[in-house]
């Protein structure tokens, strides 16, 4: 639940606040709370401003999860692939996109203008294994790159994952992680 609320938001609200009951201390001539309001109240304000101006927002799933999906991810999933999940569904800051340093190490991001954006993700199963896809939006990396890549890809999302790329219009790729089950 803590990672669905965002900290900028929060320091915002709080900040704005003592500030404000700073303010009306001040009017009423009460130092406590004239001091709390001010040595508090501000400096949260402006943290909250901060983290609101680098906030990048989480992704959200494109459809639920299934129950016997999320049964499959908690006896299957690797850590590659629960850390991507968790990464990319909460707030994040100081990062221009998600998965900003991978799709750089991977050659798929040669500037910020170029970057495939992930706009949503969801779990499923595909021949009993369980499986992520990333869904980005890369209007300027076409699909042929990203299959050029696809061996690197299995090479950096680590030991236990297949990696499949699939175009769905021109400008719609999804990448998915499929565990492989040993048989």
């Amino acid at each position: 639940m803590l990672r669905q609320i965002s900290l900028g938001t929060l320091g915002l609200s709080v900040g704005a606040v003592l500030t404000l009951v700073g303010f009306v201390a001040y009017a009423a001539d009460n130092a406590t709370l004239n001091l709390v309001g001010f040595f508090y109240g501000f400096p949260l304000l402006l943290g909250g401003l901060a983290l609101k101006a680098n906030e990048l927002k989480p992704i959200a799933f494109s459809q639920p999860t299934p129950p016997p999906v999320v049964v499959l991810r908690e006896q299957q999933a690797t850590v590659t692939q629960n850390k991507i999940r968790k990464d990319v569904t909460r707030y994040c800051y100081g990062q221009d996109a998600h998965l900003d340093g991978a799709l750089t190490y991977l050659g798929l991001s040669p500037t910020d203008e170029e970057r495939p954006i992930l706009t949503g993700l969801r779990e499923t199963e595909i021949n009993g294994a369980y499986a992520l896809i990333l869904e980005f939006d890369s209007p300027l990396i076409q699909v042929g790159t990203w299959q050029e890549k696809q061996e690197k890809m299995t090479k950096y999302f680590g030991p236990g994952i297949e990696v499949k790329i699939t175009s769905l219009d021109d400008s719609t790729i999804e990448l998915t992680l499929i565990t492989n089950t040993p048989s």
